[in-house]
């Protein structure tokens, strides 16, 4: 109420002048919690493909496994070849005339026998090595995923610490660690 000159604050005023009086940490307190949510949404997706990229690396690297043992497979098939391959050329050097024609088209028949084995054999190999290629660079990007989610949360408490301080520099640590996040998110999403 006002009159000759005297003025009386109600306490509507008074939180009014409080709130403006404060201004700047209101808009501080809500810079940082605008920023946690975005950096924790962020960092979720950063997780998420952290664990995908992880079980990839693990079924590739089980594929591989798969594939060397096929192609040991095919050598020990291979070997099964080459000892009776030698055992008809043991027959061919040691059996009548009138029997060597017949095991010298055994000999060839396992020579080429074993030229299919042998390139099916190393045909496995190289799918084995494709696929254990394939598990560590899957392996290398959930690294990167790992360390831009990590670079994250980390930021996270920062904002955390900065709010309950009211610090500016911790606010400036966590829009630089928040950057390092995002980086090396970018990093993983190029396949760096």
């Amino acid at each position: 109420m006002s009159g000759h000159g005297f003025h009386v604050h109600g306490p509507h005023d008074h939180e009014l002048e409080h709130a403006a009086h404060h201004a700047d940490k209101d808009r501080f307190a809500g810079t940082i919690a605008v920023m946690t949510a975005i950096l924790a949404t962020i960092g979720a997706l950063f997780s998420y493909m952290g664990g995908a990229t992880q079980a990839n690396a693990g079924l590739f690297k089980n594929n591989a496994a798969i594939k060397k043992t096929e192609a040991s497979n095919q050598w020990n098939f291979y070997q099964a070849k080459s000892s009776k391959q030698n055992m008809a050329e043991l027959a061919v050097a040691i059996v009548a005339d009138d029997r060597k024609a017949t095991y010298q088209q055994e000999v060839e028949r396992y020579k080429q026998e074993k030229a299919g084995i042998k390139k099916d054999a190393e045909k496995l190999e190289k799918e084995a090595a494709d696929w254990d290629q394939r598990s560590e660079a899957e392996l290398h990007l959930h690294h990167r995923w790992a360390q831009a989610t990590t670079a994250l949360q980390i930021s996270i408490a920062l904002a955390a610490i900065a709010l309950l301080t009211r610090r500016k520099w911790l606010e400036w640590g966590m829009f630089g660690v928040a950057g390092l996040g995002l980086v090396l998110g970018g990093m993983a999403l190029a396949h760096v």
